[in-house]
């Protein structure tokens, strides 16, 4: 049911939620907001949150609840307010126990090469989310549809999320949407890493979301079926990616906008 939404033709997608798994609360909180608001403009939602967030700049910075607590959180999400959740996994036994819980994996885009991880994602039989690595081409991403592919896997979403641009900075080049569109899955703008400043604060990211509703709208005129964005009632206090996350409060605001043009393009 989720692949047949999440393929069809005209209905925009949103994977959204914070960065990291704060607290069961703030999940909860988060993902009955948005489920209400995609309920009211018929868009597909899925929540995401990371249980660990493992590449963190500093070692010192905040990973998240943990493999066992940070699942037992999105499980209550996913059972109390009724949506399907998506959450990175970075091993393969990650994998195996995630998909006990998630409708979607997602292969970070640090990983995104990583071919025994890839195959093990695609053999629990769930959607996968492949992220392209800020140092790949969309062309070089073909490699990666064709691995998670040789696994077995058919029900593939690929997600751009911006290039490196010399240093803390990122560029998203809006021709990879109708590139990687030819690889044959629903392609997924990543709105708030695209404008992250990797290691732009020291020994944390900064980022700009104020351009992040700009390169959503952008990334849904060049043919995106979806956007995935970070969110939080208090980006500033969040305790991963606060500086690119976008208000939670704005959020029906921007999806408006974003089917708006999704409707003048077709």
């Amino acid at each position: 049911m989720l692949w047949k939404s999440l393929i069809a033709a005209g209905r925009l997608t949103l994977i959204a939620g914070p960065c990291v798994i704060e607290s069961e609360e703030l999940c909860l909180h988060v993902a009955a907001t948005l489920k209400r608001t995609c309920d009211r403009l018929g868009v597909c939602y899925v929540f995401k949150a990371s249980y660990d967030k493992a590449n963190r700049t500093s070692s010192k910075s905040f990973r998240g609840l943990g493999l066992e607590h940070g699942l037992a959180v999105l499980a209550k999400v996913r059972a109390r307010i009724g949506v399907p959740v998506l959450t990175d996994v970075h091993t393969e036994d990650q994998a195996e126990a995630a998909a006990q819980v998630a409708d979607i994996l997602q292969i970070p885009a640090f990983l995104c090469r990583q071919t025994d991880l890839i195959a093990a994602a695609v053999r629990t039989g769930k959607i996968v989310n492949l992220k392209k690595g800020q140092f790949l081409s969309p062309e070089e991403m073909g490699q990666v549809v064709e691995k998670a592919q040789n696994a077995g896997g058919k029900k593939l979403l690929v997600t751009e999320r911006g290039t490196t641009f010399g240093y803390h900075n990122l560029v998203a080049d809006m021709r990879s949407i109708p590139i990687m569109r030819r690889f044959g899955f629903p392609v997924i703008f990543d709105a708030t890493h695209s404008v992250q400043l990797p290691g732009g604060g020291g020994d944390r990211s900064s980022g700009q979301r104020e351009f992040a509703p700009v390169l959503a709208r952008c990334a849904v005129a060049a043919g995106a079926s979806g956007v995935f964005i970070e969110t939080h009632p208090k980006p500033k206090e969040a305790l991963s990616d606060g500086p690119n996350m976008i208000p939670l409060a704005k959020m029906n605001a921007l999806l408006k906008s974003l089917l708006k043009v999704q409707s003048a393009v077709q």
